[in-house]
């Protein structure tokens, strides 16, 4: 049974929603983010990435940063660039990207349910961030970014999401980068009740994309409770900020990799040892080489690629994490081959996210790096499997386009 909670969104007015929405704060470093606010005094990134107003000397995580954030936010507030919602609902937001579209549902999902299990991850996360994060969280008492949520797709969902969106929208703009971005406000009461009681029947919600924000947002929950003893269950503070997706809405894109040398072996030597758990065909030089199904990869190195197709016995079908590509090409060539087993913290690997391209491989792999490999995309239906098993995917199995925007819509915490 998953909790949905309608709630008050701090959200931008309509014509400036356009320029408010954001990024994530963790797709770009501090010189992008710096250089996205001296373009925008209006981007969400002045909250998300608050160091980037003050001196560049400043660090990143000081208690500075979460102040000029929360400084940052309620100025948006008070100059009317957001206002809150003067009853609690529930929003939709649609994204379309290349004429593919995803439609949410926004709401706040239960801390109880990140606790208990009904919220699955599929990966860990490090403490370092968290903390980050939960400074951010806590500062400005709000969440600020939504989790990427997603759940097995309901006819009845469906179709009451479906009749809202055929309505005038409240958002509707496209961004620099193409993608449109589109939302509703849901204040019909009774739509709201029955949206809530149709999630009691969904028995499960994937984290796709957020675990860092999930995370810290929970922290956040947690230690108020502490503050609170006293507390009932429904402040706000039990609750975060989420966009729900139907699965069948959702495309993952390919995360690809690159090495930087050939741990010490000549190409043909290193050609031998894959042959080992891997049928091997070297392409034509005019080939930019994209694996159109599983368990098949391209390696590209040289100036050529390389058409690598797993043998049978290099995996366990029947296992979520051992069958998935990204554990295939770890286990029997990236760790055992290349050298680096702990592909998290070894600086000779980088990771490539499918947005950037074939070409984008093939660049590195020309310069900085040495050999690149490209992966077919892991499926939605993969990560599930994953992480209903209780398991974490490796490290950089995933990468969801397009990403969901920050500033358009904001949960206070109290």
């Amino acid at each position: 049974m998953a909790v949905l909670k309608p709630f008050k969104a701090v959200r931008p007015v309509k014509e400036l929603a356009g320029n408010v929405a954001e990024l994530p704060y963790d797709v770009m470093n501090t010189e992008e983010a710096r250089a996205i606010g001296e373009k925008n005094a209006f981007s969400f990134i002045h909250v998300d990435r608050a160091e980037i107003d003050l001196e560049k000397e400043v660090n990143p995580y000081s208690v500075k940063v979460y102040e000029k954030a929360r400084n940052n936010l309620f100025d948006m507030i008070k100059k009317k660039i957001l206002v809150k919602d003067n009853k609690e609902n529930l929003y939709i937001y649609r994204q379309i990207m290349n004429g593919r579209r995803q439609t949410g549902i926004v709401g706040c999902t239960s801390i109880d349910d990140y606790q208990n299990g009904v919220i699955k991850k599929h990966e860990f996360t490090l403490e370092s961030k968290e903390k980050d994060r939960i400074n951010h969280v806590d500062y400005c008492n709000a969440n600020t970014g939504p989790i990427f949520l997603t759940y097995r797709s309901q006819k009845e969902i469906n179709e009451i999401v479906d009749k809202i969106t055929v309505k005038e929208p409240e958002y509707n703009f496209t961004g620099e980068d193409g993608i449109t971005h589109i939302a509703w406000v849901i204040e019909d009461q009774n739509t709201i009740n029955r949206l809530t009681n149709l999630f009691k029947d969904v028995n499960a919600l994937y984290i796709a994309d957020g675990h860092h924000r999930a995370a810290s947002a929970v922290k956040v929950g947690l230690k108020r409770r502490k503050e609170n003893p006293n507390y009932t269950g429904e402040e706000e503070f039990n609750y975060f900020l989420s966009v729900l997706f139907p699965d069948q809405d959702l495309a993952i894109m390919d995360y690809n990799r690159v090495i930087k040398d050939l741990n010490g072996m000549e190409l043909p030597e290193l050609i031998e040892k894959i042959r080992e758990n891997f049928q091997v065909e070297k392409l034509d030089n005019d080939v930019h080489y994209k694996p159109d199904e599983k368990h098949i990869f391209g390696m590209y190195v040289d100036g050529t690629w390389y058409r690598l197709k797993a043998k049978k016995g290099t995996f366990d079908e029947k296992d979520p994490v051992l069958s998935l590509d990204v554990s295939i090409l770890q286990n029997n060539l990236i760790g055992p081959i290349l050298g680096i087993s702990d592909p998290r913290k070894d600086e000779r690997i980088d990771f490539i996210g499918g947005i950037r391209g074939i070409r984008e491989l093939e660049k590195r792999a020309n310069s900085d790096m040495k050999l690149a490999f490209s992966m077919y995309p892991t499926t939605v239906q993969d990560l599930m499997r994953v992480a209903d098993s209780g398991n974490v995917m490796p490290p950089k199995s995933t990468w969801f386009e397009p990403k969901l925007r920050s500033g358009l819509f904001i949960h206070e915490l109290q």
